[in-house]
């Protein structure tokens, strides 16, 4: 690695500050869970109220001279900020408290950096991880000034600061390379299903709100899912069959947070633009939260910044099984089209309602009639089997095919298409009387 320094334990101090309603607005329940994910142990947790960040150490003199006492009381190797603290604030706590200080964005890449598994997500991770460091060079660098002078080797040379950040500029320009490659054939693989017109249905929310759990109920997949904060990095695709509208991808997507990294969101912008490109989104929500209203918000923050505000949503109001008597429901806004679904992806209840709720948002006209072939058309019937649009099947007196059709009519139309049949050849009100061939 680039950045050297003495390797420690993970017996953390909490250091937390009360700001006024806003911006810096943190939770201490949702840091000590960001804590344990990473894997440290909280020792103790130091809480302040402030109206703004102290300039020199962020939390003031008094309460830095407390934070050095619990430090040495308990004997701790690391001190967490709830908090995004500047460089040289943090170094100024470290020369006070004697070990790592650690803020709520270094934390965070820590976490990402552990749950990555596919090479993109490494290097995604590995990014943020580069340009966060970029500002806290010199804080790892406190021994040698400039490389050991003698024979052959005097003369200003490069100091170690410099040499360190030229490899680590280059290190970020390769990174940058290969997810551009990355991302190219990602732009591939969209432009294939936009020509294949098979709706995208991306699955969004907040940390731990249960979305790998519903995605792994609905699509019989085995996702990792655990009851941790940024247990999902990687994105992953699958089909979704759903009546009356035919097949979708569905995707599970990495959660937000509140504050998330701004370097974090560039450096996983071609991962999140599964969820920009999407023609619906299901905003999962932890419905047993207190603060489910606040982490709304801040997905919606989130989506903003990548892009994806306009596109429709379906709110998934999940862990209802935790709520005392809450039946599964199905809300629907002032124009009558599905809004919100309460439901339990740990249980299943409620997780039918997905399907028909999606098919109603991304549908349109459905073809839903009887249908009379010629025997000549055998190639048709045998297509449309294919796409599961056959409700029933039976013959009339006269030896004729009729089948009861039901899928979305511009399908159809490519199917008749397909078969070198007339546009015209089926198509007509529901309301009509069945067509039959003279």
């Amino acid at each position: 690695m680039f950045f050297e320094r003495e390797k420690g334990g993970d017996q953390a101090i909490l250091v937390h500050v009360d700001f006024p309603e806003g911006d810096d607005r943190q939770d201490p329940y949702e840091f000590d869970e960001l804590v344990r994910s990473a894997g440290a142990t909280p020792l103790a947790l130091l809480r302040c109220s402030r109206k703004k960040p102290e300039a020199k150490s962020f939390i003031g003199q008094g309460k830095l001279e407390e934070l050095q006492l619990l430090v040495q009381e308990h004997q701790a190797d690391l001190v967490l900020f709830n908090h995004a603290i500047s460089p040289s604030q943090a170094r100024n706590v470290e020369a006070v408290v004697k070990c790592r200080v650690v803020d709520r964005i270094g934390l965070i890449l820590d976490i990402f950096a552990q749950r990555a598994r596919t090479h993109e997500g490494k290097l995604q991770v590995e990014l943020a991880q580069l340009d966060y460091q970029a500002t806290r060079l010199i804080r790892g660098w406190t021994h040698l000034e400039r490389q050991k002078g003698g024979i052959g080797l005097r003369g200003p040379g490069e100091t170690q600061l410099e040499t360190d950040r030229r490899l680590l500029r280059h290190r970020i320009t390769t990174i940058k390379d290969r997810l551009a490659k990355v991302s190219r054939q990602r732009q591939q693989n969209r432009r294939a299903r936009l020509r294949s017109d098979t709706p995208k249905v991306a699955i969004v929310g907040y940390t731990n709100a249960g979305k790998s759990s519903l995605f792994n109920r609905v699509t019989q997949s085995e996702v990792y899912a655990a009851d941790q904060l940024f247990a999902t990095l990687d994105p992953t695709l699958r089909r979704f069959e759903v009546p009356d509208l035919g097949a979708v991808v569905l995707a599970d997507t990495v959660g937000f947070i509140r504050q998330l990294p701004h370097k974090l969101v560039q450096a996983f912008k071609a991962t999140l633009q599964e969820t920009s490109d999407a023609d619906l989104l299901l905003h999962v929500v932890d419905a047993a939260s207190e603060e489910r209203h606040y982490n709304m918000e801040q997905v919606n923050l989130v989506l903003d910044e990548i892009g994806a505000e306009q596109v429709p949503v379906l709110q998934i109001f999940n862990k209802i099984d935790l709520l005392d008597d809450f039946l599964p429901a199905l809300e629907r806004n002032e124009q009558g089209k599905p809004w919100r679904i309460w439901l339990s992806a740990k249980t299943g209840a409620g997780t039918e309602l997905i399907a028909p709720a999606i098919a109603e948002l991304l549908g349109q006209e459905i073809f839903d009639q009887e249908i009379v072939l010629r025997p000549e058309e055998g190639q048709f019937r045998a297509m449309l089997y294919q796409q599961q649009a056959i409700l029933g099947e039976r013959y009339d007196d006269l030896g004729r095919t009729l089948l009861q059709v039901r899928m979305q009519a511009k399908d159809f139309r490519k199917l008749l298409s397909k078969a070198d049949l007339p546009a015209g050849r089926f198509m007509q009100l529901q309301s009509e009387t069945p067509w039959l061939d003279d």
